[in-house]
């Protein structure tokens, strides 16, 4: 079976500084909040090219962590998408606002700018796009939105370390930008992690507060805050995978180039790279449509490539946002797109072999089952 994406073979490659960076953290006896966590947040910020990192447990306490440092929660609205994975919205609520959704571009599967502005109200506070599958999203309207309605812009972007827009990177666009580490995001770690960036003094301050009961100084505790900070051991290996991520979101989008040339089904609709940047979309997953979903998915398997559905539900449709009072039919491109895109197998260590057989494979789908 070719796997959706194979965290082994990453760190056969990475095992020497890996174990390496571990064994110096196990000698150190210093596990929480250590050097490796600070010297981790300074290359984040030189990576970036922002002024404040600030390590958190994961990616939805990034999200929670940031909406709070807003000061955003009870009586508030923040508009974001809903066809994204269901952290985004759980974190709006989690501060108690509310999770207004907008739908989609066809194109992009990102936040569809154009359709903002009517979803504005006076309860709203801020916007948060997510810039899915790792393409960033339209940056410049949103924020055009943003300013002539004095909203903040929270950036989702947890699939999207290393995507850039108009020069900048993904994340430090807005006013504060959340990341996740989870193992399999382009850069992940051996367990769970997240990081908030942001340009503004304030914010980081009480981000940083925040992810550790709220204090500055240990025992004098000044908010309710959270026990969310970025592990120690985490931190050393995301440094040593760090070095390597321009690399490996390169090698993505070479992959991806031959799978947009080579992949020639009727009715399979490829990913479309809608922002200029070379490094625009980082393809953290690379997202086919196809109308028969069920039947390709069928094929592949037995042909034993793997693959995935995301998303299966749209987030207003999901149980846990029923209070929302959303139906069917509400966010009709969202909809339609949960119903036909599915993922086929993308990371850096794919062999060739691996991505011709996957494209010929799709390729033979039409003549075998049409």
């Amino acid at each position: 079976m070719i796997p959706l994406i194979d965290l082994k073979r990453q760190y056969t490659m990475l095992s020497n500084e890996i174990m390496h960076a571990i064994t110096e953290v196990l000698q150190s006896g210093q596990y929480i909040l250590g050097p490796k966590v600070l010297e981790f947040e300074k290359r984040c910020s030189e990576y970036l090219n922002v002024k404040h990192c600030i390590g958190v447990g994961n990616g939805t306490d990034a999200l929670v962590i940031a909406l709070e440092s807003l000061g955003i929660g009870n009586g508030n609205e923040v508009i974001t998408t809903p066809f994204t994975f269901f952290a985004t919205a759980e974190a709006i609520v989690r501060v108690g606002a509310t999770p207004v959704f907008v739908d989609i571009d066809p194109l992009s599967y990102n936040i569809n700018p154009e359709e903002i502005e009517r979803k504005i109200t006076p309860k709203t506070k801020a916007i948060m796009p997510v810039h899915i599958f790792g393409q960033v999203c339209d940056m410049n309207r949103i924020l055009e939105i943003a300013k002539k309605y004095n909203l903040y812009v929270i950036e989702d972007a947890c699939q999207a370390f290393g995507a850039e827009y108009n020069g900048k990177k993904a994340g430090t666009i807005g006013d504060v930008g959340c990341f996740s580490f989870f193992p399999t995001k382009n850069l992940g770690g051996f367990g769970d992690g997240g990081l908030i960036v942001t340009n503004n003094d304030e914010v980081a301050e009480k981000a940083r507060m925040l992810r550790q009961h709220g204090s500055k100084k240990k025992y004098y505790n000044e908010l309710i805050g959270f026990n969310s900070r970025l592990d120690e051991i985490q931190a050393a290996i995301l440094l040593v995978k760090l070095k390597y991520i321009d690399e490996w979101n390169k090698k993505r989008s070479e992959i991806a180039e031959k799978y947009n040339h080579g992949l020639k089904l009727e009715g399979l609709v490829t990913p479309a790279k809608t922002n200029a940047c070379e490094r625009g979309h980082i393809y953290h997953l690379y997202i086919l449509q196809y109308e028969n979903r069920d039947k390709i998915l069928e094929y592949l398997t037995q042909k034993g490539i793997a693959t995935g559905i995301y998303y299966p539900v749209p987030l207003h449709l999901t149980k846990a946002l029923r209070f929302l009072g959303h139906k069917e039919g509400d966010f009709k491109v969202a909809e339609e797109v949960s119903k036909r895109a599915f993922a086929i197998p993308m990371f850096p260590e794919l062999k060739d072999e691996e991505v011709e057989f996957i494209i010929s494979s799709i390729n033979e789908f039409g003549g075998n089952f049409l």
